[in-house]
């Protein structure tokens, strides 16, 4: 009993032990607010262990609490249902936890039997006389993890699939902000083809009026042409505009897993809001929330794991084996003379490889600085990607401000040209300036309105997302 109980206390020990190190966290250059200044936020920095961060439950905001709109919810909704890209990311998940539940079958004894049938002349028995022998057997073969490689293969298991998930919710966040931005620009371009649809009536009235004066010879032909001009421009413009929209909505539909079909929209591109709250989201916080962020740091874990894996591979494997079975000359009579049975242990390891297992474990060890710098990586650009988001909203407030003020002014002046021109006060020429500067200015708003738009989409991305 004393050595069982011995035996026990070594394998526990020997059972405690794993080749390698454990993953210890990375610590990244971060800062405590943003540098943008119009959210007042500075730049003071510090350095922060990943592994302390914690996710507030509170900066969970769900996607359809950050887009009013009723239709773009729909159809995010139904893109979340039915999306080929999110169904082939859950498949990852499926084959990831499969993984794991074959790499943790390496770690439990294996079980298997054998059974047999046979008629001849054997050894043993009589010169020329025939036998039949029937046998079966149960074997049972456990390779011990003294080393702990089967523990490490587990970690990097493990991490795969956490990685896996974290993929999937990558591929969430970002089919929200595709259905959400494609919806956006489809706004911005049914609202363009809006306006060069008033423009050209507007041109159209113009060039009827244009044409009765040179028929009564009041006006010289360079202002019918002028004229002529601007009319084409706006009825060319038209077609780009119908294009455009049918192309978007042919996305959308694919977004959302159905036939190109066309698009009602819910709030007009002029109606949307401009200032769409968001969660206070701190630089630390992102480390915890983004997915790429947690898909670098889990590809870290499995490669440092698998660093211990290597390393054990240059350690002896020790295996328990065991047998017992039956066998006989009548399948009847089966076990009636006895069972037979071995039991024992084995050990086989590497002696000469020429360098071959040390580079497996320089090649690990590489793999796993690179992974780290990966990791560092991913956390700058997404540090990067947040910063330039936010300025972006901020910048295009105040742009979208400056738009507005030349749509009212060019408005304004295209009508006083005409009123003018119409007075003869002024030439046609300065007055089909007011018209361009009027229909340039229009698009250009809508353009800054659809980037304000899409750039809160992408923020919402950006910051991780919330479910």
């Amino acid at each position: 009993m004393n050595r069982i109980l011995g035996l026990i206390v070594i394998v526990g020990i020997f059972w405690s032990c794993k080749s390698g190190q454990n993953y210890q966290g990375v610590e990244v250059l971060t800062y405590e607010t943003y540098r943008t200044d119009e959210l007042d936020r500075n730049l003071d920095s510090m350095l922060v262990n990943v592994d302390t961060l914690q996710i507030d439950s509170a900066v969970n905001v769900q996607w359809f609490e950050f887009f009013p709109d009723e239709v773009l919810q729909d159809l995010i909704q139904k893109a979340l249902d039915n999306n080929q890209d999110l169904e082939i990311a859950a498949e990852n998940i499926q084959q990831a936890q499969a993984s794991l539940v074959i790499q943790r079958s390496q770690m439990l004894p294996s079980i298997g039997y054998s059974g047999a049938a046979q008629r001849g002349n054997f050894a043993g028995f009589a010169l020329g006389s025939t036998q039949n022998v029937f046998s079966g057997f149960g074997s049972v073969n456990w390779e011990i993890d003294f080393w702990g490689k089967y523990r490490r293969l587990n970690e990097a298991a493990k991490a795969n699939i956490l990685a896996s998930e974290e993929g999937y919710r990558a591929v969430k966040l970002s089919l929200i902000n595709t259905v959400a931005t494609t919806y956006f620009q489809l706004l911005e371009y049914k609202l363009r083809l809006e306006i060069s649809e008033q423009t050209l009536n507007l041109r159209d009235s113009m060039l009827n009026i244009i044409e009765e004066r040179f028929d009564k010879g009041i006006i010289a032909e360079i202002d019918l042409n002028q004229a002529q001009i601007q009319e084409a421009i706006a009825a060319g413009s038209i077609p780009i505009w119908e294009r455009l929209i049918v192309s978007s909505e042919n996305l959308l539909s694919r977004l959302v897993g159905e036939l190109p079909e066309s698009k009602t929209i819910g709030i007009e591109l002029l109606d949307q809001p401009e200032d769409i709250p968001f969660p206070e989201v701190l630089p630390g916080e992102l480390l915890v929330r983004r997915p790429d962020i947690l898909i670098a740091e889990q590809d870290l874990i499995a490669s440092n794991a698998l660093i211990g894996a290597a390393k054990a591979n240059r350690l002896p494997n020790i295996s328990l084996s065991g047998l017992l079975g039956v066998a006989g000359s009548q399948f009847s009579s089966l076990g009636s003379s006895g069972a037979s049975w071995n039991m024992g242990a084995s050990i086989l390891g590497p002696l000469f490889n020429w360098g071959a297992l040390q580079r497996q474990v320089d090649i690990e060890e590489s793999r796993t600085r690179q992974a780290i710098l990966n990791y560092e990586r991913t956390v700058l650009s997404a540090y990067e990607e947040v910063e330039n988001i936010l300025y972006s909203i901020e910048s295009l407030k105040k742009e979208l401000i400056a738009r507005q003020a030349h749509v009212d002014a060019a408005v304004k002046a295209q009508f006083l040209s005409q009123e003018r021109y119409n007075q003869g006060v002024t030439s046609y020429l300065e007055y089909l300036e007011s018209q361009r500067q009027a229909f340039d200015a229009q698009l250009n708003w809508a353009g800054t309105k659809q980037q304000l738009l899409t750039a809160y989409s992408n923020l919402y991305a950006a910051l991780g997302g919330g479910w």
